[in-house]
């Protein structure tokens, strides 16, 4: 037996000597999973898991943000009209994007109890296959009704796996790296921004064996999907989700095996579990959330996410049609957006250095008014330099805001209702977003690019203070102190 080995050996028998690990009974606690868990030093295997949770996020991205890159080739095919002549026409860009967050809504409402009730794991592949068939089927329609359905399916699919990613990253990660695990999930998911830019540049205004190219844009994101599914099935459930379901024989079956690899990877016994912080076993209920400590949690959450939908993806699903209303035409203005998304990864990859030493909610409220600032000056620039400069700004704070929410919300609430809760305060950005659509054009055809950039910039304000009013201390905290 090599000496990595025998001194996890020792390591463990710590463990299972200890009065807490004899606990075996209905009140058996999460804690000490938890406590495991986060004495865990960050190797290879580590970053492994976070990287291959992370691929699935890059098709899901790919998906969220393919409105703003296909919109101008939708368009111009005729199949729907940049603005509409009524709030509620359905023969829009902006029905489009209403149908996007309309089956985000129910994915993230309805469905995203799943996860608490059948594992992070399983619903991560499922919620996987069904918006990459979805989106197959859009890629395919030519008309309204049947391109706004598929939209809305693939938004469904969407939804449960916005809500899972959140829950499963932030139970298998290590409390003094979360922030960077985080930001290492929001840079692989970003990348797939600038390919879809990239893709839409070359091939929306082409139409390639009589196919018009945001039909292949959107097929490439649904093939390239099936390849990270096969990938997933490498990825363990979450051992803290097991030991809240009851299943304790499980959890320490996947634990141990990470224990073994992160310990032969360090070359060093793994130091002591700390006194564990127990999360007392048993069914969560969503009416939970709404009880001290968590009652003020989810109001901030809840108001936060009404308002930073209007912000982020009002600026990101528009930003080629305010390019074009600023007289651009359409080649030039998906390449100034291929210039300013070149930028999205950036947020996440500076945040690699600072994620875990700066408070998260301050982080929060320091993004989005970068976003709100910068946003304003986009809608004033009129020359190349002054407007991708201004842009990727606007890029660089609302993907800044972006990890440390995903991050934020995960923290707030106990492993045994953490998907749902996740799920029901992040409906409220998908109920707003229905409508989100419909007040950028209301706005962009009353007021013009300044008065969308203007209600942009206040939706961020109201975030800036609610989350700088009522949002708790995370940093360097174990999820289990955190939920009490």
């Amino acid at each position: 037996m090599s000496s990595t080995r025998r001194a996890l050996s020792n390591t463990e028998r710590h463990y299972m000597d200890s009065p807490a690990a004899a606990a075996d009974s209905p009140q058996e606690t999460t804690g000490l999973i938890g406590a495991r868990l986060d004495r865990l030093p960050a190797t290879r295997t580590i970053w492994t898991l976070v990287v291959l949770i992370s691929l699935g996020g890059f098709f899901e991205f790919y998906e969220l943000f393919a409105t703003a890159y296909i919109a101008p080739g939708i368009v111009r095919s005729g199949l729907l009209h940049a603005t509409s002549s009524g709030f509620l026409n359905f023969d829009s860009i902006a029905s489009f994007i209403a149908a996007s967050f309309l089956g985000l809504l129910i994915g993230t409402l309805m469905f995203g109890t799943v996860a608490d009730r059948l594992g992070r794991r399983s619903v991560f592949t499922l919620s996987l296959l069904w918006y990459t068939a979805s989106a197959a089927m859009m890629a395919f329609q030519t008309t309204p009704l049947g391109l706004n359905f598929w939209r809305l399916m693939v938004g469904i699919g969407l939804g449960v796996e916005l809500v899972t990613i959140d829950s499963y990253l932030s139970e298998v990660v290590p409390k003094h790296v979360r922030g960077r695990a985080f930001a290492l999930n929001q840079l692989v998911t970003y990348l797939a921004v600038p390919v879809i830019a990239c893709l839409a540049w070359r091939l929306v205004p082409l139409s390639p064996f009589g196919i018009d190219g945001w039909r292949w844009v959107v097929l490439t994101g649904s093939i390239g999907a099936v390849a990270v599914w096969v990938i997933r099935l490498r990825v363990p459930e979450s051992p803290r989700w097991l030991a809240a379901r009851g299943r304790h024989q499980d959890a320490n079956a996947v634990l141990d095996a990470l224990e073994e690899r992160v310990a032969r990877e360090s070359n060093a016994a793994l130091p002591s579990p700390a006194a564990a912080t127990g999360e007392i076993i048993e069914q969560g209920r969503l009416r939970e959330i709404f009880s001290p400590p968590y009652r003020s949690r989810t109001i901030m959450l809840c108001v936060f996410h009404v308002f930073q939908t209007v912000g982020l993806y009002g600026f990101s699903n528009w930003v080629p049609t305010f390019l074009m209303h600023q007289g651009l035409e359409v080649t030039a203005s998906l390449g100034y957006t291929l210039g300013i998304t070149l930028v999205m990864p950036c947020g996440p990859l500076i945040a690699l250095w600072y994620g875990d030493h700066v408070e998260r909610k301050w982080q929060i409220v320091g993004s989005a008014l970068l976003v709100a600032v910068a946003g304003l000056c986009f809608a004033q620039s009129r020359t190349p330099g002054l407007t991708v400069l201004t842009g990727a700004l606007v890029t660089l704070g609302a993907t800044t805001l972006s990890y440390n929410f995903h991050a934020y919300q995960s923290e707030l609430y106990p492993t045994r209702v953490r998907a749902r809760a996740i799920g029901f305060v992040y409906a409220w950005s998908r109920l707003s977003g229905i409508f989100s659509g419909f007040l950028i054009a209301y706005a962009l055809r009353g007021g013009g690019v300044s008065a969308a950039l203007f209600l942009i910039a206040g939706c961020m304000g109201i975030d800036a203070l609610v989350v700088g009013a009522l949002g708790p201390a995370t940093r360097g905290r174990s999820l289990e102190s955190i939920s009490h």
